[in-house]
């Protein structure tokens, strides 16, 4: 410990009489410890912001629809969605027959402007969906409910807002029962919806929600690409629900055996692969850019120990002369080298943890810095000062104590 101690001492003092020396050095490092802490950041919050809304799902609930992308991909085709029939309200309600489906959510959006007393918010969008949409959203509706089944059914014409339309529309004025025009017709407002945060601030941008029904009655959308929401019972196996709700859209269709599917149903799994795929390559470049800069860093660590045993010959004779072995030499210079690049480290993870608390509060881009990117970047550097620095030690360790005593 003594010689630990001494070793860092040693170090920061050099570090004090060379500043500008040392800092070239030290900036290296501290740029790859900052490249790994703002990319480790960045795919951290991302990961966490596709869990957070995976988690709001429910962790059975899987995706039915017209065509997903990614799967079967056929050069020659390029626009497969194209021979597939959109999925309907017919084929919906099938599956929610399924004794192995609790229910299913439908959803379409568009875009339409809003109006309340006069003042009219333009390419709101809006969403047409079934009564059960807040049991796989997550988020809370308060004050006021959502559409019942009933008012589904009916058609009626009735909305649900987000707090961020509700603040845009009606400032500090109570929502609840206030009508609205959506498109140009009257929709009395029946509740507002707080959302729970959301990958990329998707959360913060106005919305309506109003039954699926009078969503495909009234306002213009682009049709044939509905979206459905299954959600398994309880005791259901999401397997065993998606191979009970594949055989029923090929009975709905008419598909032969052998005929691919002209559907995807695809589980939360796929969406974290896609997802794990894309991080990769962000983790790769995350690699490659912090090891450029501790490759820097420890080029410079070579040459600054090396004028640092060259300065101080005279000083290792004499220890030498004092009984100093060679392995307590080595481990003086080793100490030193991975001092230098820890406090590099140090201030590289202050500025990435600076930068990231920027991307997290000025951009919808979440980042967050996980204790392992901390770690990480510490061993990082401490590690470059080493490997580096095992050079100039070794020569420093094999220093003849008479010809370095004579030493000028």
């Amino acid at each position: 410990m003594t010689a630990l101690f001494e070793g860092v001492g040693i170090a920061l003092t050099s570090l004090r009489a060379h500043k500008m020396r040392a800092a070239l050095t030290i900036l290296g490092v501290a740029i790859g410890v900052t490249v790994v802490m703002v990319i480790g950041a960045l795919i951290s919050g991302f990961n966490k912001g596709i869990s957070d809304m995976l988690g709001s799902l429910g962790p059975k609930t899987f995706w039915v629809g017209r065509y997903w992308g990614g799967q079967d991909e056929d050069p020659e085709d390029p626009d497969p969605w194209r021979r597939r029939p959109p999925v309907t309200i017919a084929e919906a309600r099938r599956l929610e027959e399924l004794p192995t489906i609790a229910f299913v959510v439908v959803d379409e959006n568009t875009l339409a402007d809003i109006n309340f007393e006069g003042h009219t918010l333009s390419a709101i969008n809006v969403r047409g969906r079934d009564a059960d949409w807040p049991m796989i959203e997550g988020g809370h509706i308060h004050p006021g409910r959502s559409f019942s089944h009933l008012e589904d059914a009916a058609n009626s014409h009735v909305a649900v807002v987000n707090t961020k339309l509700a603040e845009s529309l009606f400032g500090q004025r109570d929502p609840v029962a206030r009508r609205i025009k959506i498109g140009g017709l009257p929709y009395d407002v029946v509740g507002v919806y707080d959302p729970p945060p959301r990958l990329f601030g998707d959360g913060d941008r106005p919305e309506v929600m109003i039954p699926h029904g009078t969503f495909t009655k009234d306002l213009p959308y682009f049709p044939g690409w509905m979206d459905m929401f299954v959600v398994p019972q309880d005791s259901v196996s999401v397997d065993r629900a998606i191979d009970d709700v594949t055989m029923a859209m090929r009975e709905k269709r008419g598909l032969r055996p052998g005929q691919k599917n002209n559907f995807d149903a695809i589980t939360q799994d796929v969406y974290v692969q896609a997802i794990n795929s894309f991080t990769l390559v962000a983790r790769v470049l995350m690699i490659v850019l912090s090891m450029v800069g501790l490759l820097v860093g420890g080029i410079g660590v070579v040459a600054i120990m090396m004028i640092s045993v060259t300065e101080r010959t005279r000083e290792i004779g004499v220890r030498k002369a004092l009984g100093a072995t060679r392995r307590e030499i080595l481990w003086q210079f080793l100490v030193e080298a991975a001092t230098l690049t820890l406090v590099g480290g140090i201030i590289g993870l202050a500025v990435g943890w600076l930068v990231s608390l920027v991307l997290a509060s000025a951009t919808p881009v979440p980042s967050y810095v996980p204790v392992g990117s901390v770690v990480l970047a510490l061993v990082l550097a401490a590690f470059t000062g080493l490997l580096f620095g095992i050079l100039p030690a070794r020569k420093a360790a094999r220093l003849d104590p008479v010809e370095a005593l004579r030493y000028e």
